[in-house]
């Protein structure tokens, strides 16, 4: 349901994933006195999830600015809604270095960086993760993307007041996406590594921080090409949107499908890489995650993130099926869940557990990333009012036959 261009909350939308939330919370605080090291892996699974789909919409808007792209000026309140989990993402990783860290990462520890370790570290490397260090680098990264999420939304909404206002926002979003770019670039290679990498530090590979960007903006598009479709389908978005027709979501399950098989490009070339050195540096990484019950759980991820994507989407029709792409898009949220959990839990378990914790945190975490996006997209006109791009495009609908 819509008022005045924006959606409107019934109770059952805010119900349901605040009772999702209750129960992830309420899950992982028990088991923080059964198995508290389980609580803090899921906990980097989720919080890292949640932090890469809010930083995914952010770069999101910034392709289509630099790009000059067009079709996507009709749909920008969603990817905005999804930024706005950044400050949520924030607690999560926050509540993760206070509590959690000592628990999972190696470098919290003194003897970390012993000599008789059979893969001592390099005096660069011992640097880089020195405790102060990796916070200060954890915070920064946390405040940089927060102030872009916030930033852009607040300029995006004020475009919203009239036409002029629209112009200047439009000039100032460009400038922002100009500025974010390169901040992006830097900084999810020293996520990827300060979160991710890290829990085993001995371990390293070049092309781990553009797997992990990858993985992280497929998992953006396909969030918001879920949420464009929900709302198409519901006639949320309007006759706005409705005289554009299925541009957007055509073009953005291309961006799946390229960005999908960009994904599993980087993915077959480390592992290939890895594989044909058979180092001791860099095997065991692997090793870890195709032997005994992880190897399905591996092969199932590659299926997942890209095989089915990629033929499922290849036919034009499917792009522009709102059902194809609702699946589609449910699959590869799914399928990058998996992957994080596949890149995190090996490091501190032989063999692959999921149970009822897993399944009650990653729901928690389903509902309050629901949550806050519902509610972004209730704050706000769906189609930006005076978004110059949406205004041109319907003055010339109206040129040419009216808005029918």
């Amino acid at each position: 349901m819509t008022s005045e261009g924006r959606l409107e909350l019934t109770p059952m939308m805010t119900r349901v994933p605040l009772a999702l939330v209750a129960i992830g919370a309420i899950a992982a605080v028990i088991a923080l006195f059964v198995n508290s090291e389980r609580v803090w892996l899921n906990l980097l699974v989720d919080g890292f999830y949640t932090l890469s789909i809010g930083v995914s919409a952010i770069f999101f808007i910034t392709t289509q600015r630099l790009s000059s792209a067009k079709w996507s000026a009709s749909i920008r309140r969603v990817p905005e809604a999804f930024m706005l989990v950044m400050p949520a993402a924030v607690v999560l990783m926050v509540i993760l270095g206070v509590f959690g860290s000592r628990t999972l990462y190696p470098w919290t520890h003194p003897h970390a960086v012993d000599a008789h370790e059979p893969l001592p570290f390099t005096p660069g490397r011992v640097l880089y993760l020195s405790p102060v260090f990796v916070y200060l680098r954890m915070a920064g990264i946390l405040a940089l993307w927060t102030f872009f999420a916030l930033r852009i939304r607040k300029v995006s909404i004020a475009a919203d007041a009239s036409r002029e206002a629209g112009l200047g926002a439009h000039r100032s979003l460009n400038r922002y996406a100009g500025a974010f770019a390169p901040i992006f670039a830097i900084t999810i290679a020293m996520a990827a590594y300060d979160w991710l990498i890290s829990l085993e530090p001995q371990w390293f590979s070049t092309m781990y921080s553009v797997y992990v960007f990858a993985g992280c903006f497929v998992q953006g598009i396909a969030a918001i090409a879920l949420t464009t479709v929900t709302l198409a389908r519901r006639g949320s978005l309007g006759p706005k949107f409705q005289m554009i027709g299925l541009e957007p979501i055509h073009t953005i399950g291309t961006m799946i499908l390229a960005f999908c098989t960009f994904w599993a490009y980087i993915w077959v070339c480390q592992y290939l890489l890895i594989w044909y050195g058979n180092i001791p540096e860099e095997a065991p990484w692997y090793l870890a995650r195709t032997h005994g019950s992880w190897l399905p759980v591996f092969l199932l991820s590659f299926v997942i993130n890209w095989i089915i994507p990629f033929f499922v989407l290849l036919p034009r029709v499917n792009k522009r099926n709102l059902k194809v792409m609702a699946g589609i898009s449910i699959l590869v949220l799914f399928g990058r869940w998996l992957d994080l959990y596949i890149l995190v839990m090996p490091s501190h378990w032989s063999s692959f557990t999921i149970g009822p914790l897993e399944i009650a945190m990653a729901a928690g975490t389903g509902g309050l990333i629901y949550l806050l996006v519902v509610r972004a997209l209730s704050r706000a006109p769906l189609v930006p009012t005076h978004e110059p791009i949406v205004a041109a495009r319907r003055a010339h609908a109206h040129a040419h036959g009216g808005s029918s």
